[in-house]
């Protein structure tokens, strides 16, 4: 008996399509993935009670998050770099 190939019109295995097919499935999985975290929105201010005041020694300035001048990692808008809010971190000494 005669066995014949597993291919298609183009010559190409059914194993080698499948291949090809689940390495661009994963390539957009990851580009997906990728385009996600940028589009990660930033918190209100009134999600982390953010006041622009500190609170005791702590302050926007002082935290790891703060992007000078006046902006957050986290929270959106302007904040003061004496303001405060309830993810503070202190920067690493």
């Amino acid at each position: 008996m005669e066995m014949q190939a597993n291919t298609w019109k183009s010559g190409q295995s059914r194993r080698s399509i499948l291949l090809k097919l689940v390495s661009f499935g994963g390539a957009a999985i990851g580009m997906m993935t990728a385009n996600l975290a940028k589009a990660q929105t930033k918190l209100a201010k009134t999600l982390v009670g953010y006041q622009d005041t500190p609170k005791g020694n702590q302050n926007c300035a002082g935290c790891e998050l703060f992007l000078a001048p006046n902006a957050c990692k986290n929270v959106d808008g302007d904040v003061s770099p004496q303001g405060w809010c309830k993810i503070w971190r202190g920067k690493p000494s």
